[in-house]
């Protein structure tokens, strides 16, 4: 089966190699800790395949290799912080970005296009199957988030030049952020009871945690930032929005399988424009009704 191969060739096949030896070892990891039986059995399965990828490889390059560390040490991290399911199928989006250099190998092997045909076509399946409950829940955590960030972006640029002092923007903000947090959760409760749905409580809770974060790193910089320094306080909390805006839908779109660039641009635009509109209904408010704080 060993043949003599380009410089290039090998290369490419003793990196695809290492990969999946390496990302054989992180598949055995996680599914130690994956909740759900058929969640681990299948990490099993992929790993294994993983495993006997990698002694295809071993043929044409005759090297017996180790296991990056700290590659596995990342994606086992990454799946106890944000799940398993964004963890592996993050890993899988990384081999896609490799597909031309599996092009150039098919020249000289050619069974490596249905070695890899076979991959993709399988893992993808297999991907498929995996069931973990906090995407379950996606939903009601992009519900939480965006309300917070669309009704408590525009209360904050309303409030910051209405009352021009971090402090008495950040009590506000807190203020009304804690009580939306319980109204949008206890709407979200009965809308799941009214749905005749089981998991009510687990749906309100996830909504109104992922509400109570987002205004937490809202006012933030309200926090930190002096009295006089308002506008700056502005400009840092329109930065948060836009951060957790990025990182939430970077998170969906691994997970989930979906655009990342429309989903952004559409959330950016609403929140954005809904602080830039509040802004300026401040500045009418306080002229208008000649208030001085």
């Amino acid at each position: 089966m060993k043949k003599e191969l380009s410089q290039k060739a090998l290369k490419i096949i003793t990196k695809m190699q290492q990969n999946e030896l390496t990302e054989s070892y992180i598949y055995h990891a996680i599914a130690k800790f994956a909740k759900g039986d058929e969640n681990k059995k299948t990490l099993m399965r992929l790993g294994d395949e993983e495993k006997a990828h990698y002694e295809i490889w071993k043929k044409y390059t005759g090297v017996e290799m180790k296991p990056q560390k700290l590659k596995i040490f990342k994606y086992k991290l990454l799946a106890r912080v944000l799940g398993f399911t964004f963890a592996v199928k993050l890993m899988e989006n990384g081999e896609e970005a490799s597909q031309k250099e599996y092009e150039l190998l098919a020249a000289e092997v050619e069974e490596s296009a249905k070695i890899r045909a076979d991959e993709e076509e399988h893992e993808a399946a297999l991907l498929g199957m995996l069931d973990e409950e906090r995407l379950q829940y996606v939903g009601s955590m992009v519900l939480g988030m965006n309300d917070a960030l669309v009704e408590l972006t525009g209360s904050l640029a309303g409030f910051t030049f209405a009352m021009q002092n971090t402090r008495l923007i950040a009590l506000s903000g807190l203020i009304l952020g804690i009580s939306a947090t319980f109204s949008m959760a206890s709407s979200e409760f009965l809308s799941a009871r009214s749905e005749g749905r089981s998991d009510a409580l687990k749906s309100c809770c996830y909504t109104g945690i992922a509400y109570l974060i987002t205004v937490a790193l809202l006012i933030t910089p309200y926090l930190l930032i002096g009295n006089n320094g308002y506008m700056g306080a502005l400009f840092a909390m329109i930065g948060v929005v836009i951060l957790i805006i990025a990182g939430f839908t970077y998170y969906i779109s691994v997970a989930q399988g979906e655009r990342f660039k429309p989903k952004f641009l559409e959330m950016t635009l609403i929140s954005v424009g809904v602080a830039v509109i509040s802004f300026f209904v401040g500045i009418l408010a306080k002229n208008f009704l000649g208030v001085d704080i």
